[in-house]
């Protein structure tokens, strides 16, 4: 049985491309990607990207993120209001009590600083997101 994980991005939907873009290159057909965007435009640039499944929307996310083995998507995906308000309390209540293993990536905003990330830019970020699916398929 494949492993699947689940991407979650709103806004233009660039994290979550870059995300299934590595984890197509890295881990190739070995794996399912179900995005699920807070929008379409996150979620048909995900599908573009070689997600396998794609779905817009609370509800959606609501049905669909217990398919995930793992969830990836940046930190704002967790809060309330995230991503420039599109992450409701309910999508972020929904992936904190995902059965999934959350892989966080950390992007600083304006008004929130996480402390302790390198400054290493996202595509390391991702990277270091993608090689911890790796470790957990080994």
């Amino acid at each position: 049985m494949k492993t699947t994980v689940v991407v979650i991005d709103g806004m233009g939907g660039g994290i979550g491309v870059e995300i299934v873009t590595r984890l197509r290159k890295e881990l190739s057909n070995d794996i399912n990607i179900i995005a699920l965007g807070t929008n379409s435009t996150a979620t048909d640039r995900m599908m573009q990207a070689k997600a396998n499944k794609g779905a817009t929307g609370e509800n959606a996310i609501r049905c669909s993120i217990n398919s995930g083995d793992f969830v990836l998507g940046p930190i704002g995906i967790v809060f309330p209001d995230g991503l420039m308000g599109e992450v409701t309390k309910e999508i972020a209540g929904h992936v904190m009590n995902s059965h999934g293993i959350k892989i966080l990536i950390p992007v600083n905003h304006p008004h929130i600083k996480i402390a302790g990330i390198n400054e290493e830019g996202l595509s390391g970020l991702i990277e270091e997101a993608v090689g911890e699916i790796k470790n957990h398929l080994k």
